[in-house]
């Protein structure tokens, strides 16, 4: 039987309400390990398939391109069919694209099923957390989205341990396959415990042209930054990225001409919005360019096990777990001006901090000290800028606002994962090359500093919001370095 938005009343310390916060954990936290486990498996994906780099930069952008171009559209449809029978489908399908991944032959199979596992990952990573705002009742929603929170914290933190422990045992096919048994549980208790809910006021076409256009322009764009390295400024370079820019412009001009876009424009006229999603893209580029990079930094160069490397990176998210809850507070008392621009700062400290590693590194005195800083700096920003994004429009909108904010975060990382290397001269084989690997890691690391100097100033000089907004459940305990989390709007 299904409910409205306006019927939830489980409450969250009855059985079904335990069942749904499993239900919502279990199916974000498979996203969510999977966000951050792949990227120690990558060195280990490469000798297994003989593959390039390119390859590399694919099975992490195959997955990131179709969750950013979809992410907005699952929403939708969980608004408009219920949002328990599309959270199903996306888990479902998530876990079918995992096998896929786990038992891929070739290169070109594993970059399949990651584009694949994206578009699932489209429909369960909206829908989780819509799944807790409409079912519980009104008294135990922030409750319940901060227990959600905290424990897909606690997934994403234990993330790069598992993934190393994994690829360093039965190998990296299992970073994949891990997310069965995860599907094989949360299927079945939400087919039968967690209450279906629509959206009654769902009502227009959804924008698939719009999702479609993004997705090309944002792929096309991608394709030409791999290929640059090895292909120059040839026709299989410049097509695809002349192309990819045409369809970009089409993309907004079709948007501003929808009833129902994907992207209203009218959102982006205000200026807060649009001052918080410019710092969101330089930060979150940053960071996606620096978590695949550091990663391969050292396996490669400093010759690491993957267990050791994933481990290494686990001071960043714990920091976030631990302390992401005072940073809302005191954004709270300051206004979001002075820790959107201080925390890329620190951000910015921490990754020419992490330039120094090399081989031989020490992590106490090589590693630890940039991840501190970096972390910390993360800690200062994630929460106010999800905070003043949903302040920053009606609370009728905030569902969009904070898609379209995640959206844009997930697809500066695409760009960032696919340019980066290129920016910083590393070829098709230079991760089988410490010396010029770790050159390039280090001329990357200046370019991400260089991003978050850049947000900090654009934060500096274009945010003045009043000060108290509140630091949102959803954001309390986030410590995702892919994107900021999601906020489905009031139900």
């Amino acid at each position: 039987m299904s409910r409205t938005a306006g019927e939830a009343a489980v409450r969250l310390r009855t059985p079904t309400g335990r069942y749904v916060l499993l239900t919502a954990v279990l199916g974000s936290g498979m996203a969510m390990l999977d966000s951050t486990v792949v990227n120690v498996a990558l060195p280990h994906i490469g000798r297994d398939l003989g593959a390039g780099l390119a390859v590399l930069q694919w099975t992490v952008n195959a997955y990131m391109l179709t969750l950013a171009g979809l992410i907005l559209l699952g929403g939708a449809l969980g608004d408009r069919y219920g949002r328990r029978r599309v959270f199903v489908v996306g888990v479902v399908w998530f876990a079918l694209a995992s096998l896929l991944c786990g038992v891929a032959p070739s290169a070109g199979v594993l970059i399949t099923a990651r584009a694949l596992q994206g578009v699932g990952g489209a429909l369960l990573t909206p829908g989780s957390l819509a799944l807790i705002q409409s079912v519980f009742h009104p008294d135990d929603r922030a409750a319940a989205v901060g227990a959600w929170s905290g424990l897909g914290g606690v997934a994403t933190a234990v993330g790069p341990f598992l993934g190393g422990w994994l690829v360093d045992g039965p190998g990296w096919r299992w970073v994949f396959l891990i997310n069965l048994p995860v599907a094989a549980v949360c299927v079945p208790v939400a087919l039968r415990q967690v209450p279906e809910t629509r959206d009654p006021a769902a009502h227009g076409r959804f924008d698939l042209p719009g999702a479609v256009l993004g997705a090309l322009a944002l792929g096309l764009v991608t394709y030409a930054l791999i290929a640059a390295p090895a292909a120059g400024l040839s026709p299989r370079v410049l097509v695809p990225a002349v192309a990819g820019v045409l369809l970009g412009v089409v993309f907004v001009r079709l948007e501003g001409r929808r009833t129902d876009p994907m992207l209203p424009p009218a959102l982006f006229r205000i200026r807060v919005f649009s001052a918080v999603n410019a710092v969101t893209v330089c930060v979150y580029a940053a960071f996606s360019g620096f978590f695949f990079l550091s990663v391969l930094q050292l396996q490669i160069v400093s010759g690491w096990s993957a267990l050791a490397a994933g481990t290494a990176l686990l001071p960043t998210t714990v920091l976030m777990l631990l302390l992401s809850s005072r940073s809302g507070r005191l954004g709270q008392l300051t206004g979001p001006r002075l820790p959107l621009t201080v925390g890329p700062l620190l951000c910015a400290v921490g990754m020419l901090l992490m330039a120094r590693v090399g081989a031989g590194a020490v992590y106490w005195r090589d590693v630890l000290p940039g991840l501190l800083v970096l972390g910390l700096g993360m800690v200062t920003l994630v929460a106010p800028l999800t905070a003043t994004v949903l302040a920053s429009v009606e609370v009728s909108r905030a569902g969009i606002a904070s898609g379209i904010n995640n959206a844009a975060a997930r697809a500066a990382g695409l760009v960032a994962v696919a340019a980066l290397p290129l920016a910083a001269g590393l070829g098709e084989s230079s991760y089988r090359d410490p010396a010029a690997f770790g050159s390039g890691f280090r001329l990357a690391m200046i370019y991400c500093a260089g991003l978050l100097v850049l947000g900090s100033a654009l934060a500096w000089f274009t945010i003045r919001s009043p000060r108290g907004a509140a630091c949102h459940p959803e954001a309390e305990y986030h410590c995702g370095v892919s994107a900021p989390p999601l906020d489905p709007g009031d139900p």
